[in-house]
């Protein structure tokens, strides 16, 4: 069982939803090491059901339930920044850091986008908006990450109009948004036109959430709420008009899956009636209708809402250390899987021309080496940025007013 040691840890975390992150990044590593290590299993396994979706889904849920809360919690638009800044920058630099290092190892992925759009992709990745932006991704996994820092940005504008409560509405409009829009809306049309085409979008962007990131944190409520629409307006043009991966419908319910998140959070804490809250059964649905032809899709879809409400359902009882050890270093697992396996394929750049028990056996490997490093990170990155964030939040006084409206 969860030790005191170990729920502290875990901060203010719920366990439940450290159990969810576990299991949602083992799965995501698991979908990576059939590329490098079981490629015979990969398109029998996915036929059925999409390991990597379905983790990601279960990311997304527990963040819609977690984050918004967060900031409610604090009733800080400031606080809530510093701690998710804190949250995801420093493992985000070790990642990129690492990436560095394969590239000067003779990993050539995106040497060419290096050379070409240099500033594209060093400014799309520091917004961590670099999948909304159509810049390709350093690292495979981190397209999730643009759709994190939309939902802090939508879930920031929400809250500074007084608009948060309305988290059923918010994902069933993005809900039929997809559906209406499936096979019509655009893919890329901000950036297509060349690099200095995708640059200015970038650059343009950039500048934009900025601006209103800054008149959210330090305006006057009237410069806040023009701040917050500024916000609201470009993240879903971004969403709309200008994602290639994975597509404009799924997008739109990544988004959609997490202001379901924040619905199912309200209905357990009392603060809308769980009837209201149930017309998110709708986004589940609209997924697996959109991926229609896709079973290994649709699979994974309803798997990961079946385990998040299993999760719920299980969230008073006391849950295994091991799960919710690695829920606390997820973010870890998560993020640096990817340059192990890049790791693997240096060596067997053909994983058929190999056996299959050495292979096993270098799975195993890698998965104990990707378990240690994330204990390394977690306490020598993770654990340190989080506690500066507290100091933070505790030293530097809050001057932007709070939410005007409940």
């Amino acid at each position: 069982m969860i030790t005191l040691s170990a729920a502290r840890q875990t901060g203010s975390r719920m366990a439940w939803l450290d159990a969810l992150r576990g299991i949602a990044a083992v799965a995501v590593v698991f979908e990576h090491a059939f590329k490098f290590l079981l490629p015979e299993a990969r398109l029998p396994v996915k036929a059925v059901f999409e390991p990597g979706w379905y983790g990601v889904l279960v990311f997304f849920l527990v963040s819609g339930y977690i984050v918004p809360a967060s900031l409610e919690r604090r009733g800080s638009v400031r606080a809530f920044w510093i701690s998710r800044l804190l949250r995801l920058y420093p493992l985000f630099g070790v990642c990129l850091a690492g990436v560095g290092v394969l590239m000067a190892a003779g990993w050539d992925g995106l040497h060419v986008w290096w050379g070409s759009r240099p500033v594209s992709m060093t400014v799309g990745h520091l917004t961590m908006l670099q999948n909304l932006l159509h810049v390709p991704n350093l690292v495979n996994v981190l397209w999730t990450l643009s759709y994190e820092m939309a939902f802090y940005l939508l879930v920031t504008a929400v809250y500074v109009l007084g608009l948060h409560r309305g988290s059923t509405a918010g994902a069933l409009g993005l809900t039929a948004a997809a559906v209406l829009g499936a096979g019509t809306l655009p893919v890329a049309l901000l950036s297509t036109g060349g690099s200095g085409r995708m640059l200015a979008v970038v650059l343009v962007v950039t500048a934009l959430v900025a601006t209103g990131l800054a008149a959210v944190l330090a305006g006057p409520d009237r410069v806040r709420r023009a701040g917050a629409i500024v916000i609201a307006v470009t993240v879903l043009a971004l969403l709309a008009v200008n994602q290639s991966f994975p597509a404009p419908g799924q997008g739109l319910l990544i988004l959609a899956t997490m202001f379901s998140g924040t619905a199912l959070y309200r209905a357990e804490q009392g603060q809308i009636p769980w009837r209201r809250a149930g017309w998110v059964a709708l986004v589940p649905l609209a997924g697996i209708w959109l991926a229609h032809g896709e079973a290994g899709l649709q699979t994974a879809i309803a798997a990961a809402w079946f385990t998040f409400a299993g999760g719920m359902a299980l969230r008073r009882r006391r849950v295994p250390q091991a799960l919710a050890w690695l829920g606390l270093v997820s973010y870890s697992i998560y993020l640096l899987h990817p340059l192990l396996l890049e790791g693997v394929e240096r060596f067997w750049p053909e994983p058929l021309a190999v056996p299959l028990g050495p292979r096993l056996v270098a799975l195993a490997g890698v998965l104990g080496l990707l378990l240690g490093v994330s204990a390394l990170t977690w306490r020598f990155v993770e654990a340190p940025a989080q506690r500066l964030g507290r100091s933070l939040i505790a030293r530097v006084p809050d001057r932007a007013p709070r939410s005007g409206r409940g």
